[in-house]
């Protein structure tokens, strides 16, 4: 064999999503002289890890979506990609669309199609032709693809069915993390409390995440609002770009929480932030897993999320909070002032539960390297339940 073996991921950009910070951790940790992995991405701009990825060895190509290319034309362009590249395995991260590139890879010749599902929502809604739409690409996704793997159940239920998980076709490779950034992250809340000048007795509510309709940033002003009715001390930092943040920042302004909250925008330093959380809100829509949840136990910090992420993400620290979004806001904001009482566990405790539960990138890798044949560990990751 010749070595390294090229693995083909599309994603639609490689900016610090959940799925996208996943590859990397793997990236960055695997023997890179025995796999390498090339994107497909689907943007002009570039993205947060590009720089990155090419000083690993990666490659990546920038193509229009399938959505401007229309399906003739976006296979054509995948195929050509696909061919030159002479990959051992096509790995999609495309979710509900991830049936076309599989598709490209059958017609390349490539026998490891691997569709991978990161969430467990169909944003085109619940009417009849949304649900024929998505019946249609799980058709597609059946007939191309060979692999089919989820970062969590209700994740691989949404996209592949029961069926296929009661007849073990389903692998969950859970999002597992580098544990090491955390780890050695000691003074985050102190310098960060210097950086954006905030006064030394506050009291910080953070949140990582995109500025999409799913983060639901305006249920998090809303909780704001209330907290500092009753503790003027409170802040919210939140970290992200995304085509929602002009739109919240002006509603924030409207609310009067300007100067309890600040808009950080897009950040590569997440373990020091996190650290100087007092508490992580989490309130989204839906979550195929939320790995900003593990990150933010990985420093100790205490969560409070909504119950729309899988219950998979608590590592047992006694520091996550799931409540339902149809609560009203005083729950959560009590729920808010006990979590910010809490003491964070101790780093050995923390580092403990996390391996227990498989999520050190370390023990994740060898199912990957399974997953492209290159080891054999497949059948101790693979889901069977009897549903």
């Amino acid at each position: 064999m010749d070595h390294p073996v090229r693995v083909l991921h599309i994603v639609s950009v490689m900016d610090r999503g959940g799925a996208e910070t996943l590859l990397m951790n793997i990236y960055r940790n695997i023997d890179r002289t025995l796999l390498q992995f090339d994107f497909v991405t689907h943007t002009n701009k570039k993205g947060d890890f590009d720089d990155e990825i090419n000083s690993l060895g990666g490659v990546i190509y920038k193509i229009p979506s399938l959505g401007e290319s229309g399906l003739v034309g976006y296979i054509k362009e995948l195929v050509k990609i696909m061919k030159r590249g002479k990959y051992a395995a096509v790995h999609s991260h495309t979710d509900y669309q991830g049936g076309v590139p599989a598709l490209a890879a059958k017609i390349s010749g490539i026998e490891k199609r691997i569709c991978h599902s990161h969430s467990n929502n169909w944003p085109l809604g619940n009417h009849l032709k949304a649900q024929i739409t998505l019946k249609i690409l799980q058709r597609l996704m059946k007939a191309a693809a060979t692999d089919f793997c989820s970062c969590s159940m209700e994740a691989a239920e949404f996209l592949f069915g029961k069926k296929m998980i009661s007849r073990g076709k389903v692998i969950i490779l859970k999002n597992g993390i580098d544990l090491t950034p955390f780890q050695h992250e000691q003074n985050g809340r102190e310098s960060v409390i210097k950086e954006l000048n905030l006064p030394e007795k506050v009291k910080i509510i953070g949140h990582v995440g995109h500025f999409s309709k799913s983060k639901n940033h305006r249920f998090i002003l809303k909780v704001l609002r209330k907290i500092i009715e009753l503790d003027p001390d409170f802040v919210a930092l939140l970290a992200g770009e995304g085509p929602l943040r002009k739109q919240i920042e002006i509603e924030a302004e409207k609310m009067g929480l300007m100067k309890n909250i600040r808009f950080l925008g897009k950040r590569d330093d997440i373990p020091r932030l996190i650290k100087a959380f007092d508490v992580f809100i989490f309130p989204s829509l839906f979550e195929g897993f939320g790995i900003v949840t593990l990150e933010a136990q990985c420093v100790g910090t205490a969560c409070v999320v909504s119950d729309r992420v899988p219950f998979i993400t608590d590592m047992g620290l006694n520091l996550v909070t799931y409540l339902d979004l149809e609560e009203d806001v005083n729950v959560w904001v009590q729920a808010i002032f006990h979590a910010a009482l809490k003491k964070r566990p101790p780093a050995k405790e923390i580092s403990a539960n996390i391996i227990k539960r498989g999520f050190s990138i370390q023990d994740n890798i060898p199912y990957w390297l399974s997953l492209y044949n290159l080891n054999n560990t497949e059948e101790g990751n693979r889901l069977t339940l009897n549903l």
